[in-house]
């Protein structure tokens, strides 16, 4: 009998991507086969982002997408799960009536069995989050977190699956509330998992191959969670996790400003297995804006802190997050941010338009009253400010040699590698052979190389550079580590998360 076949897409944040990892990990122990086209699919899930009404958008445009080959086949398992699904079940059930699976992300352990049921009994299956509503009991909310917590203890990367960089979720949830942020309400109260079954997991990871884990959580840096008699903050977890056998970088992401505590730096300085970058979303240059946002700190905060990183960890990389246009954003706050990035001098930032989302304080109180057409202008200003501090400082990296871990072929050598075997075409050598890795402080470096210095570590000497990109020569002498050869890049990408 031929394999079950399964269609999972993955949209927004780390925690997305690792969701969904865990789910087709889930499924393929049950003999499911993941496949490229959605529409000959025998499963269909969509794992979704709610955090701005774009994203959202483009779930509904997927779905939609799905209806015809639905028609065609009654038995193929539509599914939304994530976020979206929690924010607005009713509404996906209304606007596509085609879904028949709508799951939460703190439910995404029940998915086996909701499938199974539907393809059983042709009913809908719907599992949401106790979260959503605060008034659960303390014995509700630890049954909802133990439900979830078995998803990540279950983690079984599949054999062929190349794992050498591998996120790590060590927090679920945000106790924040900004005004502008659906989170809170569709991933429950911030909770941190136990440090023992994390080490357990980089080591599992670092058993199977991965050089490079990632440590993700809404606001990783605020983690806490008590080992015996004491409690173990988020600074000693990055050493603990630093002495697995194996695991060669640690990385973290994403980081809360209120929350940095100067021990987090000093990990960072004096481990050499951390990573010498920090994603730290501020949001607004303005302090009248981030009082709005409820963000619990000023501009001169979030500057001191810069400052000590600097201090404390020499060389190291900044980005940062900004949402343009929010609830009464005057242009001398978009100026506060211009001057921001200008002293901040980030490696790169992400930008977005404000978007109302539903049950959220800013929906709720204040006015969207920044134009969409002032909000694209401020949008791509801040881009164009960004794209010409990145340009500078990639140049001045321009004859230096980096160490870097070689992640895969690059896009543009994956396209040219199809285009030679399928159509025959003949491409650049540069192109076909190029292959991509990244610096500890998270810098992108493409270069022409050979497959097996797929997973070693090398040294690479810049000869040119754009602002999202260095373009170099690998120094064969410096290579050292195992081999880790196949077909894709594995690129990990910092995505926002607020």
């Amino acid at each position: 009998m031929p394999n079950r076949t399964l269609y999972l897409e993955t949209m927004g944040c780390q925690m997305n991507v690792l969701d969904s990892e865990l789910v087709e990990g889930r499924l393929r122990a049950l003999g499911y086969e993941k496949i490229d086209d959605m529409t000959s699919a025998d499963v269909v899930l969509i794992n979704t982002c709610s955090v701005r009404d774009h994203a959202e958008q483009k779930v509904l445009s997927r779905l939609g997408a799905l209806r015809e080959p639905k028609e065609r086949n009654k038995d193929m398992v539509i599914g939304v799960i994530g976020c979206m699904a929690e924010r607005d079940p009713e509404g996906i059930f209304r606007k596509m009536p085609h879904v028949d699976l709508v799951c939460g992300p703190g439910e995404l352990n029940k998915i086996p069995a909701m499938i199974e049921d539907i393809q059983s009994n042709r009913r809908r299956a719907i599992a949401l989050s106790q979260s959503l509503s605060r008034k659960s009991t303390p014995l509700e909310r630890a049954l909802e977190y133990d439900s979830v917590e078995a998803l990540d203890l279950s983690r079984d990367p599949a054999p062929s699956a190349n794992v050498l960089q591998s996120y790590i979720r060590v927090q679920r949830g945000c106790d924040k509330f900004c005004t502008f942020c659906v989170v809170p309400f569709t991933r429950g109260a911030e909770r941190s998992r136990p440090p023992a079954q994390i080490v357990d997991e980089a080591r599992m990871l670092a058993d199977r191959g991965c050089k490079e884990v990632t440590l993700v959580g809404q606001t990783v840096n605020s983690y806490i969670n008590r080992d015996g008699d004491r409690p173990v903050r988020f600074a000693e977890l990055l050493e603990r996790v630093s002495a697995v056998g194996g695991i060669e970088r640690v990385r973290f992401v994403t980081s809360y400003a209120g929350d940095f505590t100067d021990d987090i730096f000093e990990v960072m300085r004096d481990v050499p297995e951390v990573c010498e970058y920090l994603h730290l979303p501020v949001q607004s240059g303005s302090d009248t804006v981030l009082r709005r946002m409820r963000r619990q700190y000023t501009v001169g905060e979030y500057l001191d802190l810069i400052d000590r990183a600097r201090d404390f960890v020499p060389g190291i990389t900044l980005a940062s997050d900004f949402i343009v246009g929010f609830c009464g954003e005057t242009e001398t706050d978009h100026d506060a941010s211009r001057r921001l990035i200008e002293r901040c001098r980030f490696k790169n930032i992400f930008v977005f338009k404000y978007s109302p989302r539903p049950a959220t304080v800013a929906d709720k109180r204040e006015l969207d009253d920044v134009p969409d057409a002032v909000k694209r202008r401020r949008n791509i200003d801040l881009l164009r400010l960004q794209e010409g501090i990145s340009l500078a400082t990639n140049q001045s990296l321009i004859g230096q040699t980096v160490e870097l871990l070689v992640e895969g072929y690059s896009k543009a050598a994956l396209k040219a590698q199809e285009a030679e075997q399928t159509r025959g075409e003949e491409v650049s050598w540069r192109r076909s052979d190029q292959l991509v890795g990244r610096t500890a402080t998270d810098r992108i470096v493409v270069f022409p190389g050979k497959e097996t210095h797929i997973g070693r570590f090398a040294d690479v000497r810049i000869e040119a550079a754009t602002a999202l990109t260095l373009h170099g020569t690998i120094i064969e002498a410096s290579l050292r580590g195992d081999a880790v050869p196949g077909p894709n890049g594995m690129s990990l990408p910092v995505l926002n998360a607020g």
